[in-house]
């Protein structure tokens, strides 16, 4: 299987968060950048300067017996700084200069960067080094007469990281380890001397060759074992390319399913996977010209973006609403189900006495939990990826609520969540099954009636 039937969604990887709608500079959620695969010098984040330095993955083989293509890829960061030429010819850095009707920014832009380790074999450990060396470029601006009115300065700080492998058998599978490493040893006094000379957006794609790579999110029954054991560290691996391949994996900082695969009607890239295009591309539409412009001048890839999205033809527009797919039977020409509840509605929870979501309780390991309680959560369902992320968790009950299934859920929010306040005053909680909670003592539990038991 070929690298570019992957390469798609490695880009949407590469660029997740580069820019965001409106795309411009001066958008306050583009003061933040390089959200996701961040590798920062070491240090930095002991420091308060930059993300951890580190990340790495564990996968699963079929056969010790192979060798590997590592392709190692993330973004450098360029900085971009114009100057302006003043009369007496010296040249003076500027936020940004106008040129008859075009406007140059300074911003920081990034360079793609890919190393590659081919026929790299599984068993010995070893380590490899990733340079990619700093660097300048001029370019001249110059307006309609020709005559130099500035310059755009592009300066690349060097970037080094180690790579290393390692390999274990377990049972009858071989358990492959690949970390990367910021190898940075310079000095660091700011933010901005972090990021630098950090790996930006960092992920791996891995070709095996002579075996095969075996799912860690859904293993099959004799791989299980094992794939519990593999332990991802800021990076987790997906099978990827067309269902049924298993001679590449995506190693993401972004959590993925297998075999994950960018929307055959998508037009190209936004910078936001986890978007709708249809939605991006309408208000990408509705921004004025000179909104448009400040955004084609914050970035060439952004004005690719723009001009793109200009130039879609309404056959194109019609293909991002979506398609139906049922590989079972059209639906497109049957009717919905229809509810007969003889004139009563269908459920009113303010007219149901049965029903009292500030007083319900629900006993776990026999102690009552209602609203206020604190509890430890242990999502087990996993309904969504974010679950993870509140494992053994500390949350607070807002309420017990039961759906008109007889199931019962819990409405919380999370106690170190600095955003918890707000959450509450919005009614916004997150909600899990009573066998996903453990009852923290103490917590001045009510006592109200009981809901149900679980």
């Amino acid at each position: 299987m070929s690298l570019e039937s992957v390469r798609a969604v490695a880009d949407a990887v590469l660029y997740e968060g580069y820019l965001l709608y409106p795309y411009r500079a001066s958008a306050q959620k583009n003061r933040t950048r390089w959200q996701f695969g961040v590798l920062g010098p070491p240090g930095a984040a002991e420091r308060g300067l930059g993300e951890e330095s580190g990340m790495a993955v564990q996968c699963l083989l079929d056969s010790a017996d192979s060798n590997l293509d590592i392709h190692v890829r993330f973004l450098q960061l360029q900085a971009r700084q114009v100057r302006r030429r003043d009369a007496d010819g010296r040249l003076t850095d500027v936020e940004s200069l106008d040129v008859g009707e075009r406007t140059v920014l300074s911003w920081d832009e990034a360079v793609e960067r890919e190393t590659v380790f081919t026929g790299q074999p599984v068993g010995p450990d070893s380590e490899l080094l990733i340079d990619f060396p700093g660097g300048e470029d001029v370019e001249p601006v110059q307006d309609g007469s020709g005559v130099e009115v500035g310059q755009v300065v592009r300066r690349r700080w060097p970037v080094r990281a180690h790579l290393r492998l390692a390999a274990e058998r377990d049972g009858a599978h071989t358990r492959l380890t690949v970390a990367v490493e910021n190898a940075y040893d310079g000095p660091l006094s700011t933010k901005d001397d972090a990021t630098r000379v950090s790996l930006l957006g960092a992920h791996l794609v891995l070709r095996a060759a002579g075996a095969g790579f075996v799912s860690v999110i859904d293993p099959p029954d004799d791989a299980a074992a094992a794939a519990a054991h593999c332990v991802q560290h800021r990076c987790w691996p997906v099978l990827a390319g067309p269902p049924g391949a298993t001679d590449l994996v995506l190693g993401s900082p972004i959590i993925l399913y297998d075999h994950p695969e960018v929307a055959e009607q998508s037009p190209g890239a936004l910078f936001d996977a986890t978007e709708i295009d249809e939605i991006l591309v309408l208000r990408i539409m509705t921004m004025t010209e000179a909104e448009k412009a400040e955004a084609r001048a914050t970035d060439p890839q952004v004005a690719a973006i723009i001009d793109r999205c200009d130039g879609l033809t309404p056959e194109e527009l019609q293909a991002l609403h979506g398609i139906l797919r049922d590989p079972l039977a059209d639906l497109r020409n049957v009717e919905p189900p229809s509810f007969d509840t003889a004139g009563a509605p269908w459920w009113d929870p303010a007219a149901d006495a049965a029903v009292s979501p500030d007083t319900d309780v629900v006993v776990i390991n026999g102690v009552p939990v209602g609203k206020g309680s604190l509890v430890r959560v242990h999502p087990s369902r996993r309904a969504d990826a974010q679950d993870l992320f509140f494992a053994d968790q500390v949350a607070r009950v807002i309420a017990v609520l039961s759906d008109v299934d007889g199931g019962v859920h819990v409405a919380l929010v999370l106690v170190d969540d600095p955003a918890a306040d707000l959450h509450d005053w919005y009614g916004r909680y997150f909600y899990f099954a009573p066998d996903e909670l453990e009852p923290l003592a103490g917590d001045g539990i009510p006592n109200e009636r009981e809901e149900s038991r679980s």
